[in-house]
């Protein structure tokens, strides 16, 4: 069953707020971008199933959980989602990286791919995917469709800095095992299909080409 969680950490927030400011340089929001999404992470793999393991501490043996089950791969959706990567590589460095290329006609807002390199075990790993902005959701669906070809079968974690209501209505219309992470929901789309209040472009502005 699909979920939206909006987090509501007050670091996050705080964050986030430095990001929407538009006298921030490129480096302090690169620098947000990366370390909201270590916060984020933190939340969105909450659920992950542990397993009993001992250990032999200096001590004695102690029994101890680990991360089991499947592993994770983070898909970004470039070019906007690598400046989320690092930080959930942060906190979990041994997880594959999978990047699917899409651009936005400006003309009809519709996402266009034009590349996609997954690990080939895909289909067994539980995804995470990154994009800073849900704005129309085409971009997400999109993402999803195409893991979902891939044999990606269970639920897929979506983590998003800002999202719009239009956004998450059609993302999970589209697929009931989307599970939604975002930092704010905001008023919704403008004319152009940008979200109001938003970041502005979120890629232009990780990578200095405003």
């Amino acid at each position: 069953m699909a979920t939206v969680h909006e987090m509501d950490h007050p670091l996050i927030k705080h964050k986030l707020s430095l990001m929407r400011d538009k006298t921030t340089g490129v480096k302090e929001f690169r620098e947000a971008a990366s370390e909201i999404a270590m916060l984020m992470c933190y939340e969105a793999t909450r659920d992950l199933p542990l397993a009993d393991v001992d250990v032999e501490t200096p001590i004695c043996t102690a029994r101890c959980k680990q991360v089991s089950g499947k592993k994770l791969a983070v898909v970004p959706i470039l070019r906007a989602g690598l400046g989320m990567v690092d930080g959930v590589l942060d906190l979990i460095p041994a997880a594959r990286v999978g990047h699917l290329g899409m651009y936005r006609n400006e003309e009809t807002h519709e996402p266009v791919p034009y590349y996609d390199k997954m690990p080939e075990d895909i289909a067994n790993r539980t995804v995470l995917v990154v994009d800073p902005m849900l704005a129309t959701g085409g971009s997400i669906i999109s993402a999803v469709t195409y893991l979902r070809s891939r044999g990606v079968t269970g639920e897929i974690k979506l983590m998003v800095l800002v999202a719009a209501p239009e956004g998450i209505d059609a993302v999970l219309a589209a697929d009931d095992n989307v599970h939604i992470y975002t930092c704010a929901i905001d008023e919704g789309l403008n004319s152009a299909a940008y979200i109001v209040p938003g970041l502005g472009d979120a890629g232009d502005r990780i990578f200095g080409t405003e």
